[in-house]
C-alpha cells in the first residue's frame, strides 16, 4: 500500500499543486477587479434604495468597486436567476429579498433556480416592517381588535389591498388571517401605488404594505397605521404597536435585503464578504444613507443567514398556502 500510495503521490501532486496554489492566489488577491452585484428589480425602488449605499460602501471597504447591474422581471426570479448561474468566484453577487430568496420557492410553480442550492448565504443587511393601515374616513376600524373582531362578524366581507399576488403585503395578510383566524378579502393591485391611492381614496378600508410606501401618508394623518409586523416597533413610529404586542405574540412579517452569491463560493472569499458586509451594515454611514423610510440596516449577526433563510422559507411556504397565491 505504501508503494502504491508514493506512486500516486509522485503522478498526480505536480498536476495538483499548481491547482491549488492558483486558487490560494486567487483567493488572496480577492477582489483584484469590479464586483457586479445585481439587483433583480428596477433602478429607483426599494431594493435599489437598499442596494445603492451597500455598494457604495462596500467598494470603500474592499478597495474595489462595488457595481450596480438592475435585472428586473419576475418578481426578481430573472436577476436571482443570472446570479444563480453565474461563475462562483466572487464577482457575482445578488442583492437578494424576502421574495427571490423566500417567497418565490413556494410561489412560482416553475422556478429556474433552487432558493437554497443555488446560493451562497453571506449576510441579511437591512429590513423593514409591514404595516397594517386603515383610511379612517372609509371605515369605522380604529384597531387592530377592531378588524379582527368585524372579520369575525363577517368573514370575507373587509377588504385589504396588496402590491399584487405574493408579495410580502399580500401574504402578510394572509399570515395574519391565519394567526387571527378570520378570513378577510384580498384585492390585488399591479404595485404599492394603485393600492394606496385606492385606499387614499376611499376605495378600499384596509391596506398590507412596507412601511417605505405608506410613512409619509401615516405621518399626514391621511391613513392611520393599526400595528407593524416587526417584533419590535419602528423608530419611525414609536406609538404603533407591533403586532405580537396586540396578543399575537410569535407573530413576524418583515421585507427583508440579503447578499447572496452562487453555490460553491469559495469559502475564504465568502468569509471576506461576509465580514466586510457585517461591517458596512452595521455602519452609521449606512443607516444615514438608508434615509427615513423605515429601511433599517441590520445589526444583529447572531444567526447565520443561512439558518434565517431556511425559517423564513418555512413561514412564507404557509403563508402562500393558505392564501393559495401561485404562478405560473
Amino acid at each position: 500500500m505504501n508503494s502504491r500510495h508514493n506512486l500516486w503521490l509522485r503522478i498526480f501532486l505536480p498536476l495538483l499543486l499548481p491547482i491549488l496554489y492558483t486558487n490560494q492566489a486567487f483567493s488572496q488577491n480577492y477582489p483584484n477587479k469590479p464586483i457586479k452585484l445585481v439587483v433583480p428589480f428596477p433602478a429607483g425602488g426599494p431594493t435599489d434604495i437598499v442596494a445603492r449605499p451597500y455598494s457604495l460602501l462596500m467598494s470603500e471597504v474592499l478597495n474595489q468597486q462595488v457595481v450596480i447591474d438592475n435585472r428586473g422581471g419576475a418578481g426578481g426570479s430573472i436577476g436571482a436567476d443570472i446570479v444563480a448561474k453565474s461563475k462562483p468566484d466572487g464577482y457575482t453577487l445578488l442583492m437578494g429579498t424576502v421574495g427571490t430568496n423566500a417567497i418565490n420557492g413556494s410561489l412560482y410553480k416553475n422556478l429556474a433556480y433552487d432558493t437554497i442550492k443555488d446560493f451562497t448565504p453571506i449576510a441579511l443587511v437591512a429590513s423593514a416592517p409591514i404595516v397594517i393601515l386603515v383610511n379612517p374616513s372609509a371605515t369605522n376600524i380604529n384597531s387592530l381588535k377592531g378588524l379582527v373582531n368585524q372579520a369575525k362578524e363577517k368573514p370575507s366581507s373587509i377588504p385589504f389591498g396588496s402590491a399584487g399576488n405574493g408579495t410580502p403585503g399580500h401574504l402578510t395578510g394572509a399570515l395574519f388571517e391565519t394567526s387571527a383566524q378570520i378570513k378577510l378579502k384580498h384585492i390585488p393591485y399591479k404595485g404599492s401605488a394603485p393600492a394606496m391611492n385606492d385606499l387614499l381614496g376611499g376605495q378600499i378600508p384596509v391596506m398590507f404594505d412596507p412601511i417605505q410606501t405608506a410613512i409619509s401618508h401615516i405621518k399626514s394623518g391621511k391613513i392611520i397605521a393599526l400595528a407593524v409586523t416587526s417584533k419590535v416597533r419602528s423608530p419611525l413610529l414609536p406609538n404603533v404597536p407591533t403586532v405580537a404586542e396586540l396578543g399575537y405574540p410569535e407573530f413576524e412579517s418583515t421585507a427583508w435585503w440579503a447578499v447572496f452569491g452562487p453555490a460553491n463560493l469559495p469559502e475564504d472569499i465568502t468569509k471576506i464578504l461576509r465580514k466586510d458586509s457585517e461591517k458596512v451594515s452595521s455602519s452609521a454611514e449606512y443607516k444615514t444613507r438608508l434615509g427615513n423610510l423605515g429601511v433599517l440596516p441590520n445589526t444583529n449577526f447572531s444567526s447565520s443567514l443561512a439558518n434565517f433563510q431556511i425559517k423564513e422559507i418555512a413561514k412564507w411556504a404557509i403563508a402562500v398556502r393558505d392564501s393559495g397565491a401561485t404562478i405560473d
